[in-house]
């Protein structure tokens, strides 16, 4: 029995002023008293807290003052901190301290066991233990023949105990052997000798029951007048004998079934189990054919540097949950297999550390494919992809190509969000796992003449090859799903993240440079990265004259614009064609100011400002800058009908924009309806919902919505039909080839007509020829825009002139 001192403890209270309570405790662990601070400490009462076991009260076992090494701290006078669980469920510091010690055994130092007679005892005591052992008495008299069971044999036979039975009729219940039962009996009683004898018994109720079945003689006055003994149910020993039997047997069979090294040890590394191919590799490399049974550090004597290196991982492997390594069987002989050795620490029912298994899978057709020197100079070692050397040359030979070849290709640079956290969590044998498997899913994803690799950690390339900007975007988001869908789950632990990618569009005008390509989609990533992970950031590549430097001047250029707001717009007109229409109808234009008199031209700093995640802002910048200058015009109110102004894909996918549009219209004189916010076929295709839900918001503002580049795709029939826009702006490529190209002009008409159908205008752009205009009247389409009808200019010559007349002046 021990008394303890129990303080609750804070770092921040002085000592001497914690509130504390006195528990004794006996040495079964069971609470005898506590006193009445105990509710103030404890949060139990007195009476709550005795008889009942201290560790139901504790946080873990490894907080019992009984444990070995809390109790070897108080025997020296030593504090000790443990965890308490207090009655509402929280836990909280406590310091315990030792105040009386005595062993329990000290009050009964004079108690003496003595031998009692059986016929003395309490019948309900041998009934106690014939119901804790499974077990009953019989006797049998040689002179009457006559025999006496006890109750818990009629319980073994399940049997009520007024059961009036033969011993003839008992023996209808042995399914075997009933002919030596008998044998033993006679013989018994003939010499005396004891028998014991393990029968199968069918009991009244048709149960199977594994009984033994003991007798001995019982001799007076120096002959055998009875016999005795007792019958013992050994079933649930027998059940547990056959469930560990087939376990063995199903251990056995797994591991010869498979062909990798499989072996299990105690924490003194003796063999609990290997299998076949263990044995055999662990021959053919030590010369010594290991046995279960065997110790490691005794078969592994006459090598001591690999029994240190086992000795260590096998360690490790007692001290963490599981964890993967690949390596040869013995580190000094290079030319032996490389295995993926994955361990996992073996615990018992009380989850003590009892062992570990061990698993070695062959990898060296993945390490050292056909000992190809070429093979592993161009390949990922961890997951068979191209390596990034390997990956340039590719890239190399399609920037040769392209010069040959009109195309369109991509480069989608990826990398896994947040991914060093797996290394502290799993360790990198389990993340070189994740990424081999992430890997193989990948390339699932991937068409068959693109090439996938991995250029270093977890960042992977993918080359697009003669692949349309919409295919590519909706490729690259595909990835990005699998990706944020995949699941690794190993040891009971899953691994599970995002990516951030940047797709690189490459036109005719390219660098010749593949790292100067890899560096561009690299910074799209970053972008992507930094606006909030888990995305795909696209823009399109830089022209061959373009470097680095340019680039951040153009980017400089760009921002000083944003800033002070001085960006330069123009308008081109839009005519009315099929009929005569009144009334004022723009498209607005941009151009960035230079160093020079030059502008930047959209070709030059769209691309820079979709890199630098700056086409959102300068969406904004357009409009806002446009409707102030239109509200200065005030002659300009009745005039203007139509309003339209470009979206790039930031804006389109930005949750915002339609409040930031609502804000903007509200302070404005012109009436929402004459703005219109054109949105590029491509990013209507990849992104169908989320362009009808900014449709659906642009709307409610008042706003109109036109499709820009329609009649670059067959898609663009049914976006024509079921895409909730109003215009219908025919794509440039088609409106070239529509003077001479019948079929064009077919399918120009067929759009033209479906969009009337379902309410919409059209607009033909770059119309540049007479033939074209004459083409585009016979067809019936609504509007015409292009160098034929009017060139952009200044939107400062929108305002209306201004006459000087006697009265006043008028316009201006």
């Amino acid at each position: 029995m021990k008394e303890f001192v129990i303080r609750r403890y804070r770092s921040d209270q002085p000592k001497g002023s914690e509130r504390s309570t006195l528990l004794r405790i006996d040495d079964e662990g069971l609470v005898l008293h506590a006193d009445r601070h105990a509710e103030a400490v404890l949060g139990f009462e007195p009476t709550e807290l005795q008889g009942r076991p201290v560790h139901r009260i504790l946080a873990s076992r490894q907080d019992d003052p009984f444990a070995p090494t809390n109790r070897h701290r108080i025997e020296r006078g030593q504090d000790v901190l443990v965890t308490f669980r207090h009655k509402e469920g929280f836990f909280y510091t406590a310091c315990l301290s030792l105040h009386l010690a005595m062993r329990d055994s000290d009050k009964a130092a004079n108690a003496s066991i003595c031998a009692r007679d059986t016929n003395a005892m309490d019948a309900r005591l041998l009934k106690a233990v014939e119901d804790s052992t499974g077990s009953g008495l019989w006797e049998l008299d040689t002179g009457s023949n006559e025999m006496a069971w006890s109750e818990g044999l009629f319980r073994v036979l399940e049997l009520r105990p007024d059961t009036d039975i033969t011993p003839e009729q008992a023996l209808f219940y042995c399914q075997h052997g009933q002919a030596r039962v008998r044998a033993l009996f006679r013989r018994c009683i003939r010499t005396g000798r004891a028998f014991s004898l393990e029968l199968t018994l069918l009991t009244a109720r048709q149960n199977l029951r594994q009984v033994r079945l003991h007798g001995r003689a019982l001799k007076a006055d120096g002959r055998i007048t009875r016999i005795g003994g007792t019958l013992v149910d050994q079933t649930p020993l027998s059940l547990k004998d056959q469930a560990r039997s087939q376990a063995d047997r199903i251990l056995a069979a797994t591991t010869r079934a498979t062909p990798d090294l499989v072996a299990a040890v105690d924490r003194t590394l003796t063999l609990l189990h290997c299998n076949q191919p263990f044995r055999q590799q662990f021959a053919a490399v030590f010369g010594i054919s290991p046995q279960t049974g065997d110790n490691l550090k005794t078969l592994l004597a006459e090598h001591p540097n690999e029994r240190r290196l086992i000795e260590r991982l096998w360690q490790r492997a007692f001290e963490r949950d599981s964890f993967v390594v690949e390596m040869p069987l013995a580190q000094q002989n290079r030319e032996l297999p490389v295995y993926e050795f994955h361990y996992q620490r073996l615990t018992n029912h009380l989850g003590e550390v009892s062992g570990a298994v061990q698993v070695a899978r062959d990898v060296s057709q993945r390490t050292q494919p056909g000992a190809s020197k070429e093979y592993r100079i161009r390949h990922d070692p961890v997951t068979g992809l191209m390596n990034r050397r390997a990956f340039l040359a590719r890239l190399l030979r399609t920037l040769e190509q392209k010069t040959h070849r009109e195309s369109c290709d991509s480069l989608l640079y990826l990398d896994l969000d947040q991914f060093e956290r797996f290394n502290d969590r799993v360790g990198s044998g389990t993340c070189d796992r994740y990424l081999r498997e992430l890997a193989g899913n990948l390339g699932t994803r991937v068409r068959q003449r693109d090439a996938l690799a991995r250029l270093s950690g977890d960042t992977f390339a993918l080359l697009i090859e003669n692949c349309p900007e919409p295919r590519a975007r909706k490729i690259a988001d595909d990835i990005l799903a699998l990706v944020r869908e995949f699941e690794f789950e190993w040891q009971g632990d899953t691994l599970q993240t995002t990516a951030s990618g940047g797709l690189l569009v490459m036109d005719q005008d390219l660098p010749g440079d593949p790292e100067q390509l890899l560096r561009q989609a690299a910074e799209l990533c970053h972008t992507a990265k930094t606006s909030g992970r888990n995305r795909i950031h696209t823009a399109r590549a830089l022209a061959r004259h373009t470097d680095d430097a340019t680039a951040n001047h153009q980017v400089e250029l760009i921002r000083q614009a944003l800033d002070r707001q001085q960006l330069t717009l123009l308008y081109q007109p839009l005519r009315p064609i099929a009929s005569v229409t009144w009334g004022d109808h723009i498209e607005i234009l941009c151009r960035v100011p230079g160093d020079g008199d030059e502008p930047l031209r959209p070709e030059q700093f769209l691309p820079v400002a979709e890199r630098f995640d700056l086409a959102k802002r300068l969406d904004r910048q357009v409009i806002r800058q446009a409707i102030d200058w239109l509200g200065r015009q005030r002659l300009l109110e009745p005039r203007l009908k139509y309003c339209g102004f470009n979206l790039s894909l930031a804006s389109v996918l930005d949750e915002t924009f339609a409040e930031f549009m609502e804000g903007v219209v509200r302070d404005s004189r012109f009436d929402p309806s004459c703005f219109c916010l054109e949105i590029r076929e491509a990013h209507a295709t990849q992104y169908p919902d989320d362009v009808a839900v900014l449709c659906d918001a642009l709307h409610r503002v008042g706003c109109r919505v036109a499709l820009d580049g329609a009649g670059a795709s067959v898609e663009s029939y049914s976006l024509a039909a079921t895409l909730p826009v109003d215009i219908i702006k025919f794509d440039r490529r088609t409106m070239q080839h529509l003077e001479h190209d019948p079929v064009q002009q077919v399918m120009v008409e067929a759009l033209h007509r479906i969009a009337e159908v379902a309410g919409k205008q059209t607009v033909a752009t770059f119309i540049e020829s007479d033939t074209t205009l004459g083409k585009v009247r016979t067809l019936g389409i609504h509007y015409g825009q292009g160098f034929r009808l009017a060139r952009p200019q200044p939107l400062s010559e929108l305002a209306p002139a201004a006459v000087d007349l006697s009265t006043g002046r008028i316009g201006g």
